[in-house]
């Protein structure tokens, strides 16, 4: 108690010192009811430079210094703090109140050390998970595992502190061989009313070590028991191979709070896209969404709201740097889009992508395991040096159902699920799921199309690139400096922008600055009025200039030249001579006259061979009138569109001067895909840059994006 008041003390002395503003965090009260002594833990991501070298943190709560325990957990390459979990505990907070807990910086260190789980499990704390399996009742005790194995502290202070520890599932002294448990125990010595305070217990039932034998799913009774009371009973659950659940539980007062960021200051850090703050969230969305997520299976191994087989085409809301839900989430920080941001990042453990190695307790690493692939296909995952086949083990099981999971992933619509939970709450859990997906991209891709241990994400179509470079780069941004994998993300990030910079932006495959890597990814695969395999699809292109700007804009140095090279892709078509930008949008886009031929050197040819019927003729409607004849933009050329759609029987409303074509009101429309793209290249100070983008923004018919933002993003 002597060393927390000298905390105390030296706390509120530092608060009331000159302290530099950061933001602040917005806490509700959610339970209708006055509580006392609440704990609060969030994530927070900060600016470049704001919290310096030497900084510690200070916090007021309405005008009040109080405590405050800052976990830092990543660093910018000047020493400031990138990431950090912020651990308090409020004093009171009224039923249903709202109120500001003001960060700010002091120069003061604060004091070090925190405390080991011996004071808790004296008090009697258990957490015990039970699987009945075919009547045999495996089991797996955290006070045990606390009293008798290594844990790590992953937060560690006089406010609170986090111990990890994980252990296989067991029944009479025999391991179970593919099922184990992670428990995340959190405790809060001075939080609520009770003698020890508040503990929270995060519980993770895993299916997926990666070169296990036999790997399968398993059916069982689920039971969990906090102090020896049930919280948690699942009968006839069958865990998929390859995947993991979650489930948080509370012994002692269980904080009623919704924490909201400052939205302003989050999108300021470029941790994130962004998002235009002129959008209104639509309140109807929110209320559907906490209505849709309550009314679907949202328990373990359950998938609500994503489409459960990823490769399925066309628009949808799970598509983008970040999904729809979490883009409403970051421009509403709204409660009901947190519950179902953080949901799909929970439930995103039931994909089977998840392979840990039982040497690292990590994810595998294609480092290790240069060979390594999800499947076998011929000789491919054939090590030469250790005379061993690196593929993941088959399921062979006859019986029936062990094999199948109702879940396929891929690459190329591939969501970004856990990158904004744990940004923001700083839980563990999604720093897994974060490494998880981010190295199944390269684990899934064969061999020697990823360059082995370099983990190139060329062999991907285009838009596969584009995401797996996404989420390699949030892996690589986010993860905390200490972690064992940050090196080897960092490492494979850069063996993939050096490629291409190399590739592209140093070698100018082509002059319009589209991505097409042809011999393993198909990029040149769309036909029309040239023939087959000569044209490109624009709006995949447009989701990898959006990557690796959003790579540019988290300070990855390397992605720059590459992200210059190919914002003259959608530059050019809203500026070029010879193009008109209403069509900057077409599904795709002629870019030589045939397979075999040379690309096309401007984007005026590119326009003309586009712009055809299928066999070559002039796009002529049913007065005589060409297409390519009407002024880009004009009434005139509206109109000749709207009696083409007459003359074809399709009915809408008619084409007004300046609407994109492509589906430009719809929020997924191919116009909306290329506007994060236009967006990352307006920055790039590049000729014509701004020019694109104001001319974009002064499109006459736009989406509106109240209720999936995903693609809302604008210019810095």
């Amino acid at each position: 108690m002597k060393s927390f008041l000298s905390f105390l003390a030296a706390s509120l002395l530092a608060g009331a010192a000159a302290a530099a503003p950061l933001p602040s965090l917005q806490v509700s009260d959610t339970s209708a009811q006055a509580q006392a002594g609440v704990p609060v833990t969030v994530g927070h991501v900060f600016a470049k430079g704001d919290v310096k070298v030497g900084d510690y943190f200070a916090a007021a709560y309405k005008g009040v210094s109080i405590p405050v325990q800052a976990d830092v957990k990543a660093r910018h390459a000047d020493g400031s703090v990138r990431h950090a979990l912020i651990s308090t505990v409020l004093p009171q907070l009224a039923g249903g109140e709202t109120a500001s807990v003001q960060l700010s910086t002091v120069p003061w260190a604060g004091p070090g050390g925190g405390a080991r789980p011996d004071a808790l499990l004296a008090s009697g704390f258990s957490a015990l998970v039970r699987l009945n399996i075919g009547g045999v009742t495996y089991s797996a005790d955290a006070a045990q595992l606390l009293a008798s194995k290594p844990y790590t502290s992953w937060l560690s202070g006089p406010l609170v502190n986090e111990w990890q520890v994980a252990g296989p599932v067991t029944a009479n002294g025999v391991a179970h061989p593919h099922l184990a448990v992670r428990f995340a125990i959190r405790h809060y010595p001075l939080a609520g009313a009770g003698q020890f305070g508040a503990t929270r217990v995060d519980v993770t039932v895993e299916n997926n070590w990666a070169y296990e034998p036999d790997p399968k799913n398993v059916t069982y009774d689920a039971e969990i028991l906090v102090n020896n009371q049930a919280v948690y009973q699942k009968a006839a659950l069958t865990h998929y191979h390859h995947a993991r659940w979650r489930k948080l539980f509370w012994a002692g007062a269980e904080p009623k709070v919704h924490v909201k960021h400052d939205i302003a200051y989050l999108l300021g850090t470029r941790a994130l896209p962004n998002y235009d703050r002129t959008v209104m969230p639509s309140q109807t969305a929110l209320a559907k969404m906490k209505t849709d997520w309550e009314a679907a299976d949202s328990g373990p191994m359950a998938m609500p709201l994503v489409n459960k087989y990823m490769p399925s085409t066309g628009g949808r809301p799970d598509i983008g740097l970040q999904h729809a839900w979490a883009a409403l989430y970051i421009l509403s920080m709204d409660a009901r889009a947190r519950q179902v941001t953080n949901g799909l990042g929970d439930l995103a453990g039931s994909w089977p992508v998840h392979y840990r190695d039982r040497n690292t307790d990590q994810v595998v690493s294609i480092v290790d395991y240069p060979y390594v692939r999800d499947q076998r296909i011929g000789s491919d995952s054939y090590n030469p040096v250790t005379k061993k086949h690196e593929d993941m083990p088959r399921c062979t099981s006859t019986e029936a159902g062990a094999c199948a999971t109702p879940y396929t992933p891929d690459t190329a619509h591939q969501p970004s699920f856990a990158y904004l939970p744990y940004l923001l709450t700083g839980d563990t859990y999604y720093l897994d799921e974060l490494h998880f997906w981010a190295n199944w991209n390269l684990v899934t891709m064969n061999p020697y199309y990823r360059s082995l241990s370099k983990g190139l994400v060329k062999g991907n179509q285009v838009r596969g690139q584009a995401w797996s470079l996404r989420t390699l780069g949030h892996a690589a941004y986010i993860t905390p400096d200490a972690h064992p994998m940050k090196p080897y993300f960092n490492q494979v990030l850069q063996h993939n922008l050096d490629f291409y910079n190399t590739t592209f932006a140093g070698g100018a495959t082509n002059q319009l600055g589209f991505i097409d890597n042809t011999a393993t990814s198909y990029a040149v695969a769309y036909g029309g009025p040239t023939g087959p395999n000569t044209g490109v699809a624009p709006w995949m292109d447009d989701f990898f200039t959006s990557a690796v700007g959003h790579l540019h804009e988290m300070g990855f140095a390397g992605a720059e030249p590459i992200l210059t090279w190919k914002a003259r892709f959608p530059i050019g078509r809203m500026m070029a001579g010879g193009y008109c930008w209403v069509d900057g949008a077409v599904y795709a886009l002629m870019v030589r006259p045939s397979a075999t031929s040379a690309y096309f050197s401007s984007f005026a040819e590119a326009y003309q061979a586009t712009m055809r019927n299928n066999d070559g003729s002039p796009m002529v409607n049913s007065t005589g009138a060409r297409y390519l004849d009407q002024p880009c933009g004009s009434q005139a050329q509206a109109d000749w569109r709207t009696q083409a759609d007459k003359d074809a029987k399709v009915w809408r409303t008619p084409w007004l001067a300046g609407e994109m074509t492509g589906y430009s009101a719809s929020s997924e429309g191919y116009p909306s895909n290329m506007q994060p793209a236009l967006a990352m290249a307006a920055a790039t100070g590049i000729p014509d840059a701004r020019e694109a983008w104001n001319r974009f923004a002064s499109r006459s018919v736009k989406p509106n994006y109240s209720e999936r933002p995903q693609f809302a993003i604008v210019p810095r």
